[in-house]
């Protein structure tokens, strides 16, 4: 078992997660971001690390993607960045395969194990083509997570829910990330996971609401919430805004 999953099992015999989400670079003051969703009572972090080309993010974070990628933002910065602030929590790194394949598996893999991310999610890459990277993450102790969508068959969600490292991301719905209305396929998905295992499950796209995230709770262990926050960076560099929005899920979770 990972350490990811270990502190998110533990965590589950207390509260439901929060886990939000923000890109890497995308204002200079990202850390400082960080720093006030763990005020604002986050349970791990998710964090992006922009690429040019990705095929699950919406527009809010696409064009957090823009701006971390037009100030220069690399795999490398941002395993600096966080390795300087030791935060208290979890963190899960999220991207796409090239980033870290440009820079080598393993090297990637130890960098942001050093940094002290416990795990990373690769959306683009199936589970017929993860094994490389798990191989790679393994000996740095990251969990690789991976997600289930409202399509996935059930012989297949076995399959990906037992492969899954740290926790099972569940997709509420076929869709990009971004603002929706309702909790979408969340709860079926969510059943067909723990019908096959008992890993941590975190439902995550189109968590809109602090309303959206407690019906969700409902059925799952935690909730993931991007664009609502993402978008709150975007309009305002300001830590202490960011901090008041994402207080209401917490509140809500709780």
């Amino acid at each position: 078992m990972t350490e990811l999953e270990r502190r998110l099992r533990a965590l589950r015999d207390q509260r439901r997660a929060f886990v939000p989400y923000l890109m890497g670079g995308m204002s200079p003051r990202w850390l400082d971001h960080l720093e006030a969703l763990v005020a604002a009572g986050a349970d791990a972090l998710e964090v992006g690390l922009p690429f040019s080309d990705p095929m699950m993010d919406g527009p809010v974070i696409q064009e957090a993607a823009l701006r971390a990628l037009a100030a220069g933002t690399t795999i490398e910065t941002v395993a600096t960045g966080i390795a300087e602030r030791h935060l208290p929590v979890p963190v899960v790194v999220m991207t796409y395969y090239n980033v870290v394949h440009h820079l080598g598996l393993e090297r990637a893999a130890s960098l942001l194990s050093e940094a002290g991310a416990l795990g990373t999610i690769l959306p683009d890459v199936p589970l017929e083509e993860i094994g490389p990277w798990k191989d790679a993450s393994a000996g740095p102790g990251l969990a690789t997570v991976l997600l289930i969508a409202p399509s996935t068959p059930p012989a297949r969600v076995a399959r990906v829910a037992g492969a899954s490292e740290g926790f099972v991301y569940a997709a509420a719905r076929m869709a990009v990330t971004g603002h929706a209305e309702g909790t979408g396929d969340a709860q079926r998905v969510v059943r067909a996971i723990r019908a096959v295992t008992d890993t941590p499950t975190y439902v995550g796209i189109g968590i809109s609401t602090p309303a959206h995230a407690a019906a969700t709770a409902e059925w799952c262990d935690g909730v993931i919430v991007g664009s609502a926050l993402v978008e709150r960076v975007l309009e305002s560099d300001d830590p202490a805004a960011l901090e008041h929005a994402a207080r209401p899920f917490r509140a809500a979770l709780d």
